[in-house]
């Protein structure tokens, strides 16, 4: 008997008093383990939270807590077989599980790698450009992102327990805030198993993770306006916690993640084509049996054009026939057990709603919950009248039930598409590039995320049900009008966005990064010849000049062949609106600045690895002459060896006035002598 136990602050404490839940195995009905409490001092935790563990995060920058984040999901990928075993007992099969266990993984990963690769090396993030404030460049603005001083509180769903719980962990670490946890009973032995697992590594600050094992009772009393709320689940569960008094009262961030009644649309282009069939029906009943159809993005409406249907339903018929529903530890089973003998009870009840509006055409509708074991087999209904339906556009029964109906042409698609007024995802199976444009601009409103697949891209499509971390995963609506994931995007959901103004030295003090206008100073020797770690932001050369002759415009031109006639055609040139005679060419002023502020010898030095935003304001000529400011802007490290040095390139002529200006990369070893090894 397992004993689900809550992590309170530092301790561990074990099931005890009267709300003592048992929890069954989903296939074999015998009773695995115990969870629930009297009560928890929720104030304590978030307390603990806040200052013990918000502490500790904020005192490390975005790189370090992406390292934290990646050395967690290795340790967790040591340790997958013994999650696999315990996921059995939700009833999931094992390639069920490594969705689950496997997919919560990866998104550890993905956010470790963005965090090294899109944020600072610091703890201050920038979100966006600057603003120009002033007309002589003293007074700018720009806006920046700190971590909220709070906790965040994950309510998370049964059907996920690994990965529901660290899809949201990543990004919460990321931005520098401790989480609460709060897994669904049914499953809240393996969320604990995963939790003990990250606790007894050391990798996480102590107050940076706990979890409550059974009700989260009062906890939503004691949030303040620094807290956030991230919760998956039902409709009516979401309802009664975003009208909490002190939700509502302080404004306390509440992200929701809830029901959908997510479609999948077969495109009247190819609804003859027996390859793009097969990619349609085969992308249904993976959303029908995996987790046994227990995915908040399941495919729950199947949208065909009328002359489809029955092809539709035949092939349907033909692939559910070699599903096998059983046990999921039998390496024969397609299909696992339902989480719980109430869950099927629920969709029972909603199925038999369906049935009302939609003849069933696959399956056997039970009349009642299974006694032991949480078997229910696939069912799909045909609804002839969609437009008068009501059930089957406002009902999610949440196991393997779906619901096929036919349209007329792309309007009254995409009208069937949106009746489900806010899902997840719909997915579309089309090779017509207007199908895809019309559906995008009329039902991207209703919707978190468009899947578009056909047979050019069914090999590397990563699935309709499949949420990715690069990718927003939330939705409009009735799916709950939250985002999660979606890259960076995910980890400003716990941080503060706030406008800064002031002076561009005051600026770059607060970021980190130059800002232009801010004081530069001058170092003593050629800035490519200090390593990564001696230079410093601000730190900046000004190159002597080199004239521009004619004969370098035409020596560039047939050199590249980059004949435009603006370097050789001095009548054309003059006629156009932009340049007042021939004049050089944009690339020839980047490679005399290069030639300016280079360095040759060998030295820290490792690669140039791009440039960005490159922008050109005044044309030059000949006999004008050009010089380059270079200035450290930002230094960021990669790897133990290396780190990326972002230069700012201003491009000036005789009259010092901007020619061009970009931003300059370049690889530079943290040891002196790393470069005379090359």
């Amino acid at each position: 008997m397992l004993q689900i136990a809550s992590l309170v602050k530092n301790d561990w404490v074990a099931p005890k008093g009267g709300n003592i839940s048992q929890l069954c195995d989903a296939a074999i009905g015998n009773v695995i383990a115990e969870i629930g409490h009297d009560g928890l001092p929720f104030d304590d935790m978030l307390t603990h939270a806040r200052t013990i563990g918000g502490n500790a995060l904020r005192q490390m920058g975005f790189h370090d807590r992406a390292k934290m984040i990646k050395a967690v999901a290795l340790m967790l990928s040591e340790h997958k077989e013994m999650l696999y075993q315990l996921s059995y007992h939700t009833g999931a099969t094992k390639a069920d599980s490594m969705i689950d266990i496997d997919g919560g993984i990866a998104t550890l990963f993905v956010f470790s790698s963005k965090g090294r690769k899109e944020m600072p090396d610091g703890q201050i993030y920038v979100d966006g450009n600057i603003e120009e404030l002033s007309r002589d460049g003293s007074f700018k603005g720009l806006h920046v992102a700190t971590p909220l001083l709070g906790a965040a509180v994950h309510i998370n769903a049964f059907n996920f327990p690994v990965w529901g719980m660290l899809e949201k962990l990543a990004p919460t670490w990321l931005a520098g805030v401790p989480a609460i946890v709060k897994p669904a009973s049914q499953g809240a032995y393996l969320t604990e198993a995963v939790v003990r697992l990250i606790m007894d590594s050391g990798l996480v600050p102590q107050g940076a993770l706990q979890m409550i094992a059974g009700s989260a009772g009062n906890i939503l009393d004691y949030l303040t306006p620094q807290d956030v709320v991230s919760f998956t689940g039902s409709f009516e569960t979401a309802q009664k916690l975003k009208s909490h008094p002190n939700i509502l009262a302080n404004s306390i961030r509440f992200v929701a993640e809830q029901d959908s009644l997510n479609a999948t649309l077969l495109g009247e282009d190819i609804a003859d084509n027996n390859d793009e069939l097969a990619v349609f029906t085969r992308e249904i009943t993976k959303e029908l049996t995996t987790k046994a159809g227990q995915k908040c993005t399941a495919i729950r409406r199947i949208l065909v054009p009328q002359q489809s249907v029955d092809a539709v339903i035949v092939a349907m018929r033909q692939k559910l026939d070699g599903i096998i529903v059983g046990d999921p530890r039998d390496e024969n089973t397609r299909m696992g057990a339902i989480i719980s003998l109430a869950q099927c009870a629920d969709i029972i009840v909603k199925a038999k709603q369906i049935s009302t509006e939609a003849e069933l055409v696959y399956g056997t509708l039970p009349t009642s919950a299974p006694e032991k074991q949480a078997f229910i087999h696939p069912m799909l209904f045909h609804c002839k009248n969609p437009d008068s339906a009501q059930w089957v556009h406002q009902v999610e029964a949440f196991g393997p039930v779906a619901t096929i109906m036919a349209y007329r042409d792309l309007d009254h698609a995409m009208a069937l598409l949106n009746k489900g007024e806010g899902s997840l995802v719909a997915s579309v199976v089309t090779q017509s590039g207007e199908i895809a444009r019309a559906v995008t601009y009329q039902s991207a409103p209703w919707h978190g995320r468009l899947y578009f697949n056909n047979t050019q891209s069914v090999k590397a499509s990563t699935g309709h049900g499949s949420p990715l971390p690069h990718m927003v995963h939330g939705g409009p609506g009735r799916a709950g009008g939250g985002e999660e994931m979606g890259g960076i995007r995910g980890v400003l959901h716990y941080m503060q966005r706030t406008a800064i103004q002031g002076h561009p030295n005051l600026l770059t003090a607060i970021t980190g990064r130059y800002v232009a206008g801010a004081d530069t100073h001058a170092s003593g020797n050629h800035p490519f010849t200090r390593n990564y770690h001696q230079l410093e932001i601000g730190e900046s050369i000004t190159t002597p000049q080199r004239s521009i002759s004619i004969n370098d415009i035409e020596t560039f031109a047939h050199f590249t062949g980059d004949l435009f006639y603006a370097h050789m055609d001095e009548e054309a040139a003059q006629a156009n609106p932009f340049f007042p005679s021939r004049v050089a060419h944009g690339y020839l002023l980047l490679s005399f600045a290069a030639g300016l502020f280079v360095e040759p010898n060998v030295g820290p030095v490792l690669a140039n690895t791009g440039l960005d935003e490159l922008r050109f304001f005044k044309p030059v000529v000949a006999g004008d002459a050009i010089y380059v400011i270079l200035t450290v802007k930002r230094k960021t490290r990669r790897t133990d060896e290396y780190g990326e040095i972002r230069w700012h390139v201003e491009i000036k002529n005789q009259l010092h006035e901007m020619v061009a200006q970009y931003e300059l990369l370049t690889m530079n070893a943290y040891d002196d002598n790393k470069g005379d090894a090359t």
